[in-house]
């Protein structure tokens, strides 16, 4: 299993909207848009952070830059 990772923008915590958890895993998503798939250009398409709740697998997306993740403790 991942090892749990904590979340902040700024000096905000990201909680799970669903459970109020801090702890996610963390993947690349890729933001596909038809027209780039219609060309076989996917691979230009931008990219988000999905964020998994360890707790109830809510998954959620950023785009933010300054999303930050940390490996122990929460940000603040």
């Amino acid at each position: 299993m991942a090892k749990p990772l904590y979340a902040a923008i700024g000096e905000h915590p990201v909680l799970c909207v669903m459970c109020g958890r801090d702890t996610f895993r963390a993947r690349e998503v890729k933001l596909n848009s038809t027209g780039m798939e219609l060309f076989n250009l996917a691979w230009a398409n931008e990219s988000a952070t999905g964020l998994i709740c360890l707790s109830c697998g809510y998954v959620h997306l950023f785009v933010n830059r300054a999303l930050r993740l940390f490996r122990q403790g929460r940000a603040g």
